[in-house]
C-alpha cells in the first residue's frame, strides 16, 4: 500500500505545512488558482496538566510573517488520527504576541477528554485556519494517576521467562524479574463490560482471568511483572489493525491502530482497562509494572504494517505509544513504558521492513523532541551472534560485533556501546536522568548445531553475560528467555535456552525434564556469599583469571582473590 500525506479538500481549498529544523512550520493555502504564502511560524514548547488535574496549560512560541493573516493566533485540539484541520473552525482559544500561554480544560473521564489530544497553533489567513505548528502532547499524564505508588525496585536484575506450573522453582531461583505476554487482539469478547469516557467496551472473560491468574501468581511472589503487549491478526477485530494492512504469512505480529477513530478508541480503552486491572490494587489481579508496546520493532516481522520508510513508520509506532503510555501513566503514575528492539543495531536494514535500532532510537527521540517530550524507555534483546553459538565473547570475529557506534550488532560483547550512547546529552529522559533500559529477552544454547550437550558452555555465558549487566549502571533488569526448553525451538533452530531440558516427546507442550548446570548458577549468582563459588568453572571456560578483568566497575571486585 502506498501511504501518503492526506490533503483534505473544502470549498477548492488545501492547505500543507512544512517543518522546520526548529521544529516550527511553515505553511501555504491555495484558493482555486491563486496560492497566498502563511509564512508565520509556532513552535509549541510545553503543554502540563496543571495542579488542579483538570486544567491544561499550554505555551508556544511564534514568529514569521503575519502577511495575509488577521494578525492572530489559534489554538486548536487535534485527536491522534488528524494530522490537518482541514475545514475545522472550532478552535479552542487565540491570541497575539511571539509569546503565548493558553489554559483549556482537561476533562478527564468526559466524552470531551483531551488527555490522548495532540494540540497545535493555527493562523487564519481568510479562508481556513492553517496548522503552523507540530501537534504536542500532554506530556504529564501522570498528574491525574490514582496510583502514585514509587517502582518498587527488586533487590537485584535477575529475571526469568516462567512457565506458570513451575512458579516454585521459580521462587527456588530467586527470581525477581519476570516477563508475560499479553495477547492485545484477544482481549475485545464477551463476559465483562468496561466503560471509559462515557463509553462501554465488551472484554473476553475468559482471556481475562487467565491474565489474572498468571499476573497476580507472579506480582504476589515479590516479583516485578513486565508485560509485552502484542497485537496479532483477529478478523474479529479489524479495527485493532493499521487501515490498509494485508495479512502476511511473513508476520507474526501487527502494527497497532490510532490512526482511525475507531482504531483509536478501542485500543484506548483496551490498554486503559489493564492498566487499571493490573494497578495492583487488587491482589486477585495483581500488578503489571513494565510495559513493553509491541515487539522488536526495527523489524516488521513484529510489527508489521507493509513497506515504508523509516520517518513514516517511526510516526505511526509513536503516535500509538504514545496511547499506551498516556493510559498507563495517568492510572499508574510511576510504571514505566518501553518500546523493544532486537540486536541488529546497524545490521539486516533494508529501509522498507527492516530498520537499524540505532536509527529507531533516533527518529523515535526526534520525533519525540517535536511533538513533547516524555519518559519512553528501551527494551532490548541481546542474543549472541549468531544464536546458535552461546559464545558471545568472541562475536567480534564475526565482524558484525565492534566496539563503536557504528557496530553492525550490539549485544553482550559490546553492551557498553549501547548504555553509552544512552548516557549522552541528546537521548536523557526529561528529567536529566538516564532513560530506563531492561533486557527482557535474551538466552544461550545448551546444544551446538550438531546436537551435541554444551551445557557448561551455556552456563559460562550466562555468568559473564549477568555480571556485565550487573555491574553496568544503567541497565535496571536481565530477563533471560526460557525456564524450559521449546520443543519447536529445538526442531527448528537446535535452540536449547532452558535452565531445564523439556520433553521433546510431546512437542505441543513445554515439560521440564532436567536441570542443567546454568539452573544453580542462575540460582546462585546475585548471592554476595555464594556467586563467586558458582561461577569460578566459568573462568577457565572464558580463559581468565579474574571476573574484574573483563567485566568493567566488577560489582564483586572486593571479594575476589
Amino acid at each position: 500500500m502506498v501511504r501518503k500525506k492526506l490533503i483534505r479538500r473544502a470549498a477548492a481549498v488545501f492547505s500543507a505545512c512544512f517543518l522546520t529544523l526548529a521544529g516550527a512550520s511553515v505553511c501555504w493555502a491555495d484558493t482555486g488558482s491563486q496560492q497566498t504564502a502563511v509564512q508565520a511560524t509556532a513552535q509549541i514548547t510545553s503543554c502540563k496538566i496543571g495542579s488542579d488535574k483538570n486544567t491544561v496549560t499550554i505555551t508556544a512560541s511564534t514568529g514569521g510573517d503575519m502577511t495575509g493573516t488577521d494578525g492572530k493566533f489559534y489554538l486548536f485540539e487535534m485527536k491522534p488520527y488528524e494530522d490537518e484541520l482541514g475545514s475545522r473552525r472550532d478552535f479552542l482559544a487565540s491570541g497575539e504576541g511571539r509569546s503565548l500561554t493558553w489554559n483549556t480544560t482537561l476533562d478527564y473521564g468526559t466524552s470531551a477528554d483531551k488527555l490522548y489530544s495532540r494540540f497545535a497553533v493555527a493562523a487564519y489567513n481568510g479562508t481556513d485556519f492553517v496548522r503552523i505548528s507540530e501537534p504536542y502532547y500532554i506530556t504529564n499524564p501522570e498528574a491525574v494517576a490514582k496510583n502514585t505508588d514509587p517502582f518498587l525496585d527488586p533487590l537485584t536484575k535477575k529475571g526469568l521467562g516462567i512457565e506458570i506450573d513451575m512458579l516454585d522453582d521459580a521462587f527456588d531461583l530467586g527470581v525477581k524479574h519476570v516477563g508475560t505476554n499479553i495477547a492485545f487482539h484477544q482481549i475485545l469478547g464477551s463476559g465483562i463490560d468496561y466503560t471509559y469516557d462515557g463509553k462501554t467496551y465488551h472484554f473476553n472473560k475468559a482471556v481475562i482471568e487467565d491474565y489474572d491468574e498468571t499476573i497476580s501468581a507472579l506480582s504476589g511472589k515479590g516479583m516485578t511483572v513486565t508485560a509485552v503487549i502484542l497485537n496479532g491478526w483477529n478478523d474479529a477485530t479489524p479495527d485493532l489493525i493499521y487501515p490498509g494492512t494485508q495479512k502476511s504469512s511473513n508476520a507474526f505480529y501487527y502494527l497497532f491502530n490510532v490512526a482511525t477513530p475507531e482504531g483509536f478508541e478501542q485500543t484506548r480503552a483496551i490498554i486503559a482497562f489493564l492498566a487499571d486491572r493490573y494497578d495492583g490494587s487488587d491482589p486477585n489481579h495483581g500488578k503489571i509494572s513494565n510495559w513493553v508496546v509491541g515487539n522488536e520493532i526495527n523489524n516488521q516481522q513484529w510489527n508489521y504494517t507493509g513497506e515504508w520508510d523509516i520517518t513514516s513508520y517511526v510516526k505511526a509506532y509513536q503516535k500509538a505509544f504514545r496511547v499506551f503510555y498516556t493510559a498507563i501513566k495517568s492510572t499508574s503514575a510511576n510504571d514505566r513504558v518501553y518500546f523493544s528492539l532486537d540486536y541488529n543495531w546497524n545490521a539486516e536494514i533494508d529501509g522498507k521492513l527492516k530498520y537499524g535500532g540505532k536509527n529507531i532510537v533516533d527518529y523515535f527521540n526526534s520525533i519525540a523532541n517535536n511533538w513533547g517530550q516524555f519518559d519512553w524507555g528501551l527494551a532490548y534483546h541481546s542474543y549472541p551472534c549468531p544464536m546458535t553459538d552461546p559464545n558471545f565473547w568472541d562475536d567480534d570475529k564475526t565482524g558484525l560485533v565492534t566496539n563503536d557506534i557504528n557496530s553492525p550488532v550490539v549485544n553482550f560483547k559490546n553492551i557498553n556501546v549501547l548504555t553509552d550512547y544512552f548516557a549522552g546529552v541528546q537521548l536523557r529522559a526529561p528529567s536529566g536522568d538516564v532513560r530506563h533500559i531492561i533486557l527482557t529477552e535474551q538466552g544461550f544454547t545448551a546444544m551446538n548445531q550438531a546436537g551435541q550437550d554444551i551445557q557448561e558452555l551455556q552456563a559460562a555465558a550466562f555468568a559473564y553475560s549477568y555480571y556485565l549487566v550487573d555491574s553496568n549502571p544503567y541497565i535496571e533488569a536481565y530477563i533471560l528467555s526460557r525456564q524450559v526448553d521449546a520443543p519447536s525451538e529445538i526442531n527448528t533452530n537446535k535452540l536449547a535456552f532452558g535452565l531445564w531440558s523439556c520433553d521433546m516427546s510431546q512437542p505441543n507442550k513445554i515439560v521440564s525434564v532436567q536441570r542443567r548446570k546454568i539452573w544453580q548458577v542462575f540460582r546462585d549468582i546475585d548471592k554476595k556469599k555464594d556467586t563467586l563459588a558458582a561461577t569460578e568453572f566459568a573462568k577457565s571456560i572464558i580463559g581468565i583469571n579474574k571476573w574484574s578483568d573483563i567485566v568493567p566497575n566488577f560489582k564483586w571486585r572486593a571479594q575476589e582473590k
